[in-house]
């Protein structure tokens, strides 16, 4: 007869620690905490002093809530007796207010020529009002070609212009500066 050995089946880390579908744990709870001593924060804020792991979970279990470590980093780590699940739920309604409460400015770009006609001026300085009106940046930018290179300050004194035009309803965030072949300037709107 014939002896079979089988190797048992191997997991990594991952699948040991249950996150083998990217759940990810910020914080370790009650039995997940393998430090021999935490310091210990009660319910209310005040600190129980430093204490072992097993007295510091039955102190959790007696006030029926989870022992969560806060401060892994901390020698030694600060756990808190808190409801761990009222903590996530309140977490994430913070973090969904903080992003409902976060503007998102948008930058338009608008594209001059060096030898711009007053008249195409004008309807795009019309397009980057409504622009600014609406709350968005606008970056202008002129695109020099050939000879138009060797005169730069031609296409600076077109973005002064556009200015000139749109000043009662923006600030100029960015002068005109020439970069490579561009010149670039941004407007942002007026803070009133």
């Amino acid at each position: 007869m014939r002896t079979v050995f089988c190797c048992p089946l191997l997991y990594s880390k991952k699948q040991l620690k249950g996150e083998e579908k990217g759940i990810k744990k910020e914080h370790q709870v009650n039995r997940e905490i393998r430090d021999r001593e935490v310091r210990v924060i009660a319910p209310d804020g005040r600190q129980l002093g430093i204490m072992p792991i097993a007295k510091a979970l039955g102190l959790a279990e007696e006030s029926e809530l989870d022992l969560v470590k806060i401060a892994p980093k901390a020698n030694p780590p600060v756990c808190k007796i808190m409801d761990y699940g009222k903590f996530k739920f309140e977490q994430a309604k913070r973090e969904k207010e903080a992003r409902k409460n976060q503007k998102l400015v948008e930058i338009k770009e608008i594209w001059l020529s060096m030898t711009i006609d007053t008249n195409d001026l004008n309807v795009k300085a019309k397009h980057a009002r409504k622009f600014l009106e609406d709350g968005a940046k606008v970056k202008v930018s002129i695109r020099m070609k050939g000879r138009q290179q060797a005169h730069p300050e031609i296409g600076i004194e077109v973005m002064n212009r556009f200015y000139d035009i749109l000043k009662d309803v923006c600030v100029m965030e960015r002068a005109p500066l020439r970069d490579g072949r561009t010149i670039l300037m941004i407007l942002a709107t007026n803070k009133k």
